[in-house]
């Protein structure tokens, strides 16, 4: 679970580390009470989103005062965000960071995260922080440093001098950086983070190390205990993969046209992969388990024929625990309440199948049947072609 970066900065300074003054907003009229409370004039304005390069794309703005706080916060709230991680949708702003302006002399990169090959917590510095760090990693990897504390210790005398002498630092910020990072160790164990990145752990005017952005990750399988971060599960996720969780349903929206419902995650491995192998890309997974209900299915249906983008349906279901029959009932009773307007390619075998098969024909519906997984997906890619003569070639081709 990602947190947004005042939610961060709320553990790092409950931590004990140095973080901006800044408090949160969620109206741009909130912004000179906001100011008041923080005892600031002038400061930044920071568009709360889950990627980076905010700055580039116009998501992080100065104002000299209250006024000047409000029309900026009112133009980023409510924007759409497009950075070069987000995508051309982009993201949405629904809420701004306003913070103490800091002066400083020097930007560098300090994160910690799990090095799942080494089973250890590694510390990765860099002397270059800022906004351009996947450049620096990928063109003078030398400035990237990797260091790994003692599994249950955290980092030791020695390793604290290596890191600082590598950054940079002078004795009286080697000291700052020794304290930064045991506490960001400690915040890591505690809050079973993933990832907890600092970039840029900058030096500012007065010479003191200060922690200007950061990015937070909460293992999920550890929000049991973690209920004190503020973050929102459900924030990064598409509205069908929050709806699809209530059914027990496995639900990933993707950029493809043709929808799938399958059971069984290799299946829907497969299946996707035999679909692109016919020039086209999937919609997205969906994995109804082995277990599901007839209600289940005809909510998988209903989701992945809400998505505007699906111009083909393919449903690859191998029936084990799974029987044939209650997938063919789903489909009949989703496809009578969606009104369905795109082809529908259905595919079953196993359990039940004959059952399954014999619905589907009585029910009168125009749902094209095929004989195996490969039948299936040439079948939904060539639908799919008619719609889309550009695919015409590479269906052609195989």
């Amino acid at each position: 679970m990602k947190l947004h970066e005042y939610q961060g900065k709320a553990l790092l300074r409950k931590a004990g580390l140095p973080v901006p003054r800044g408090e949160v907003i969620f109206t741009a009229g909130e912004a000179s009470k906001t100011l008041q409370t923080l005892g600031l004039e002038k400061g930044v304005a920071k568009a709360q989103a889950f990627t980076g390069g905010r700055g580039k794309a116009g998501g992080i703005k100065l104002f000299n005062n209250a006024t000047e706080a409000e029309q900026v916060s009112s133009k980023l709230i409510g924007m759409t965000l497009v950075t070069h991680q987000t995508g051309p949708s982009g993201v949405k702003i629904e809420a701004v960071l306003l913070e103490e302006q800091s002066k400083i002399t020097r930007e560098l990169y300090f994160a910690v995260t799990l090095d799942r090959a080494k089973a250890n917590i590694v510390f990765i510095l860099s002397p270059d922080g800022g906004m351009d760090i996947e450049e620096i990693a990928d063109k003078t990897p030398e400035k990237i440093l990797k260091l790994y504390p003692e599994w249950g210790k955290g980092p030791d005398d020695a390793l604290l001098k290596q890191a600082a002498s590598f950054l940079g630092l002078n004795a009286g910020q080697a000291t700052q950086f020794g304290d930064v990072a045991r506490k960001l160790y400690d915040l890591y164990v505690s809050k079973d983070c993933s990832l907890l990145e600092i970039n840029p752990l900058a030096v500012n005017d007065a010479g003191n190390l200060i922690l200007l952005d950061c990015k937070v990750t909460i293992d999920e399988n550890a929000l049991f205990r973690q209920t004190d971060t503020g973050g929102d599960p459900d924030a990064e996720k598409d509205p069908g993969e929050i709806e699809a969780a209530k059914y027990g349903l496995s639900y990933i929206k993707l950029d493809g046209n043709i929808g799938c419902m399958v059971n069984g995650a290799g299946l829907a491995m497969a299946t996707m992969d035999i679909i692109a192998h016919y020039g086209a890309q999937p919609a997205n997974f969906l994995d109804v388990g082995g277990s599901a209900t007839e209600e289940a299915v005809t909510k998988a249906f209903e989701i992945i024929s809400s998505d505007k983008n699906v111009k083909t349906i393919l449903v690859n279901i191998f029936g084990g625990i799974m029987h044939c029959d209650i997938i063919a009932r789903g489909i009949i009773n989703a496809v009578k309440n969606t009104g369905l307007k795109v082809p529908l390619v259905v595919r079953l075998e196993g359990t039940h199948v004959e059952e399954g098969k014999a619905l589907v024909n009585a029910s009168g519906l125009d749902i094209i049947s095929a004989d195996d997984l490969e039948d299936a997906a040439r079948k939904a890619a060539t639908s799919l072609a008619l719609t889309m003569p550009a695919l015409l070639p590479k269906l052609l081709r195989t």
